[in-house]
């Protein structure tokens, strides 16, 4: 996920950089630096951002998971005690 908003976020920061400089009439040298700069800084921001992303996303999932187990397991059990009950 970090990879993909890295990417994503990147290129759109470049293709907005690359419109200014179209529409400002910028020179293409400048156009480029500026875009280079704007597109590695975004890049690492995205990469962050998509990096907190799925860590809180696995951290969710690895919660519910362990919910549901706990919640088998004292079904389980309170199945296992309520047999032993009748039988005794």
């Amino acid at each position: 996920m970090a990879r993909a908003y890295s990417g994503v976020l990147g290129a759109l920061a470049l293709c907005l950089v690359l419109v200014r400089g179209l529409v400002t009439g910028a020179p293409a040298d400048e156009v480029l630096a500026h875009g280079l700069v704007v597109f590695l800084v975004f890049s690492v921001l995205g990469f962050f951002i998509g990096w907190v992303a799925d860590r809180t996303v696995r951290e969710s999932v690895e919660n519910r998971f362990r919910m549901e187990v706990a919640r088998l397991q004292s079904a389980a059990a309170g199945e296992q005690s309520e047999g032993s009950e009748q039988q005794g």
